[in-house]
């Protein structure tokens, strides 16, 4: 639904107040790209590798390996999940 005239105003004066505001912020926003932290880079690493694992772990039925390669991916996904964003100043 595209955007009535007015609604487009407002939206590009709040744009403008924010910029007014705070600079640094509406510079992060307006460029568009979004860091994770590095925990979640390890805990996507994590999951990735625990999802090898129990692969690996089911198709050898290497029952260790496997239950390994699940506590990884839960591991990894509790990282993953549980990093919040960082504040912007």
């Amino acid at each position: 639904m595209p955007l009535s005239d007015r609604e487009r105003k407002q939206l590009e004066e709040l744009e403008a107040d924010l910029a007014s505001d705070d600079p640094q912020l509406a510079q992060r926003l307006s460029s568009g790209s979004v860091r994770l932290r590095a925990k979640a880079y390890v805990g996507l690493l994590l999951c990735l590798i625990g999802l090898i694992l129990l692969i690996t772990g089911v198709s050898t039925q290497l029952i260790v390996v496997g239950v390994g390669g699940f506590l990884l991916m839960g591991t990894g996904t509790y990282l993953v999940l549980g990093t919040r964003p960082t504040r912007l100043r």
